[in-house]
């Protein structure tokens, strides 16, 4: 693997047990959400790549293209893009693999997306789609090198914390990743 920089992170589990019972916001005017059918190992790194850039989300990034197109065609990953004026302006990744529990794998907004208002209406959106197909269960998990409204906006949204746990991970060096200093162990 080469070198690494070992990060301390605090994770956060989630849980949702039922659909939530206030109306959700509706998206902004000229956003639409699109599910993906069978995206382009490209296209995704895109997504994963940009959104995540900030976050330390690097896992993805170590996947190789033939694992990571097999995910990406198997039925129980489903991928949605916000969009917004003709580009993207963020996604998530639901996975059923625990149906009839559903995990909220990965969610955010791209950079030039955040701060404007949109984040807990397509959050809502997210949560909105599990429900929709009849899940019991939802959950999602998110930690310290996350998005500060993270955490605040996943509890808005009807989710409660299950447990934290303290991780530390070896993020390649190779990746190239801004790594906060204060995650730096």
């Amino acid at each position: 693997m080469g070198p690494v920089t070992r990060v301390g992170v605090t994770v956060t589990f989630l849980r949702m047990d039922g659909a939530p019972q206030t109306p959700a916001p509706g998206l902004a005017s000229g956003l639409q959400i699109v599910r993906a059918q069978a995206p382009s190992v490209a296209f995704y790194r895109y997504l994963y790549n940009t959104v995540g850039a900030d976050y330390l989300w690097w896992l993805r990034r170590t996947t190789p293209d033939d694992e990571l197109a097999a995910m990406l065609r198997d039925r129980a990953i489903a991928i949605y893009t916000l969009y917004g004026k003709g580009e993207p302006a963020g996604f998530f990744e639901l996975d059923a693999h625990t149906w009839p529990d559903v995990n909220l794998s990965y969610f955010g907004l791209m950079p030039t997306a955040i701060g404007h208002g949109i984040g807990f209406a397509f959050l809502r959106a997210a949560v909105d789609e599990v429900w929709r197909h009849g899940a019991k269960g939802m959950t999602v998990n998110t930690c310290t090198a996350d998005h500060p409204r993270a955490l605040p906006n996943y509890l808005r949204a009807g989710f409660y914390v299950v447990r934290q746990v303290r991780e530390v991970w070896a993020v390649p060096n190779s990746l190239n990743m801004r790594i906060p200093t204060g995650l730096r162990l």
